[in-house]
């Protein structure tokens, strides 16, 4: 991590601050610098011990050794790749809740030399694959630590070196993998110190697991700043709140999923969100109604919903509407690409491209033939969006735009219409077949206390173009989401096929 001369000084100027507070325990600065000796001292043994026969990293990662951790446990996910971070080293973080196949994949494809992991499965998996890394359990690992000499003193890297491996999914496709160097990271991490207030001293708490790209990366900022990272495991409203008021925590940095539980929370007790000053979401759009029933309840408290790719890093952020506008960050270059790669003008939809300093050089050619970047540094994750008056209107991704009788529909629009509609905030609309129009829209609700069917009829006559009000309406108890909180639009479209949410009937 680019985070490495923070560490130090703050270690020498203030040995006692704490660094990382999670489930598992806490390290002050000054006990992380020596817990990364220790880390690196551990891993460098295991990397050693493979002699001749250590898998062989991929080219983008410059001949350096690959370290991967896949545990539930984000306090020592998160100490550990800190460890790293002053080291010769790259590290990635797998979630352990992909499908096997895609945790197989990304660490024989790569050239993933050690994993931390408890899953029995995974070795089995990498053995029958021959892979010839090594794989330990996190108890095994800390007892290494433990017997261990620790290392040489950890030192600032150059800007250059490669030191984390990315991936862009792996929940329901095969992911692509990215490297990042220290200087993208160095200049991710200034942005979000300068737009989303990681600051030195502030207590920020990350709920989730280190994989996923918006937890690993408070963890950065907050490093990079001298700030406080409280972790957890997993996200409950009630914890957070404890944790809120005894740790004195000002700052949240979560999906937006989080945010109604936590106004939950707070309507019970609203004495312990004293503290809590800003909370910054991403990952996903915040809408609308989550926004004002949040706010509601938490007047004091700001919210920012930044939007950023983790190939590209931060891009701007939306901070009142339904966070379909987003003001871009300085420095953040974009323009409006059709399916040919034509710019388009302004107030037209189609592909975004960006180009900024953080984005990444491209993805590991071992996992993907797609190109990040085009010859002039580009790049795109093709999310669609228009660009107006300035500012950026984000429509969703390609899969988003459905055509049914000759018009488009932007599905992510007719959901933003429900935003504000009791009982049906939680929706995904999606494309039904049909014989004369080509598709249908439809719409899924998320839960049993929906309005009936005119009364979500009638609204959405009110707030839509008729082209984009729904043809049919569906109700599931649970909309599948991804380990973010996104809804899974194309999942979501394969139970409405399967028959597994029924018809809502007048």
């Amino acid at each position: 991590m680019p985070v490495t001369g923070k560490i130090l000084e703050v270690a020498e100027a203030d040995p006692d601050r704490l660094a990382i507070v999670g489930d598992s325990g806490r390290l002050s600065y000054g006990g992380l610098v020596a817990d990364g000796r220790r880390v690196r001292a551990a891993v460098e043994r295991l990397h050693t011990a493979q002699a001749g026969s250590a898998p062989t990293p991929a080219p983008e990662a410059q001949g350096i050794p690959i370290t991967a951790v896949s545990i539930a446990d984000a306090y020592h996910a998160g100490r550990i790749l800190a460890g790293l971070a002053g080291f010769r080293a790259v590290s990635a973080t797998i979630d352990p809740r992909w499908p096997l196949e895609h945790r197989v994949g990304v660490i024989t494809a790569v050239g993933i030399g050690l994993v931390i992991s408890d899953s029995a499965e995974l070795r089995e998996a990498l053995a029958a694959a021959g892979w010839a890394g090594t794989i330990l359990p996190l108890e095994e690992f800390l007892a290494l630590e433990r017997e261990t000499e620790p290392a040489a003193p950890a030192s600032v890297r150059p800007a250059e070196e490669p030191f984390l491996l990315l991936f862009s999914s792996g929940t329901t496709s095969a992911p692509k993998a990215f490297i990042r160097t220290r200087g993208e990271y160095r200049y991710n991490a200034g942005v979000s110190s300068r737009y989303l207030e990681a600051e030195a001293g502030v207590a920020t708490l990350a709920p989730g697991p280190l994989s996923y790209s918006l937890t690993l990366f408070a963890l950065v900022e907050c490093l990079f700043s001298g700030g406080t990272c409280h972790l957890a495991d997993r996200f409950d409203p009630l914890d957070a709140s404890r944790r809120i008021a005894a740790e004195r925590i000002s700052r949240i940095v979560a999906v937006p999923a989080v945010l109604p539980a936590l106004a939950e929370a707070a309507k019970r007790d609203p004495e312990r969100f004293e503290p809590l000053e800003l909370v910054v979401t991403g990952g996903a759009n915040l809408s609308g109604g989550i926004r004002a029933n949040f706010t509601a309840v938490l007047p004091r408290v700001r919210l920012i919903n930044y939007y950023g790719a983790a190939e590209i890093g931060f891009i701007g952020d939306s901070r009142d509407g339904d966070g379909t506008r987003i003001a871009l960050y300085e420095g953040v270059e974009a323009e409006i690409r059709d399916a040919s790669g034509r710019r388009l003008p302004e107030g037209e939809v189609g592909s975004l491209w960006i180009r900024v300093a953080s984005t990444a050089s491209g993805y590991v050619a071992a996992t993907t033939d797609v190109e990040l970047r085009d010859a002039d540094g580009w790049a795109s994750v093709h999310d669609q969006g228009r660009l107006v008056g300035g500012g950026l209107d984000l429509v969703g991704r390609a899969g988003d735009i459905l055509v049914t009788g000759g018009h488009k529909v932007f599905l992510p629009d007719v959901e933003r219409a429900f935003s504000f509609l009791g009982g049906a905030e939680s929706c995904c609309a999606v494309g039904v077949p049909h014989e004369r129009l080509g598709s249908l829209v439809a719409l899924v609700i998320e839960g049993a206390g929906h309005p009936d069917k005119s009364a979500l009829l009638a609204h959405a006559r009110a707030h839509l173009p008729p082209q984009a009000v729904p043809r049919r309406w569906y109700r599931i108890d649970a909309l599948p989401r991804t380990v973010g909180g996104k809804i899974r639009r194309a999942e979501t479209a394969e139970l409405v096929r399967d028959g597994a949410a029924p018809l809502v009937r007048l």
